[in-house]
């Protein structure tokens, strides 16, 4: 079970995540900075926690290495490239985004 303060943290990621432009992405520590946290794990949790048929871009979410966190091989890799890809979001060959042109500036 949730603390009352973990749920109000919770909230407030996935309402950043909810300002992330079509086309753009973030990294799990520059959602962790603006929601007042040092912890981009708690960014991940908070994403965890959303239901399959959410309508939060949790997909627009990566790690500080441009990368999708999910390993390469598994469904949630492929579902999370396939929709950035859909919104016009490039990889590299090594499936790095990158950050300068699709990184979000969100302050």
């Amino acid at each position: 079970m949730k603390s009352k303060i973990e749920g109000k943290l919770f909230n407030n990621i996935l309402d950043i995540v909810k300002q992330i432009p079509k086309g753009k992405v973030a990294t799990y520590g520059q959602i962790a900075t603006i929601a007042g946290t040092q912890n981009p794990r708690l960014v991940g949790f908070a994403l965890a926690t959303l239901k399959e048929d959410t309508e939060i871009p949790w997909f627009r979410v990566i790690n500080s290495k441009g990368k999708i966190s999910f390993p390469e091989q598994s469904d949630g890799f492929k579902i999370q490239y396939s929709l950035l890809q859909n919104e016009g979001i490039l990889f590299d060959a090594k499936n790095r985004i990158n950050l300068k042109q699709y990184g979000w500036k969100s302050f």
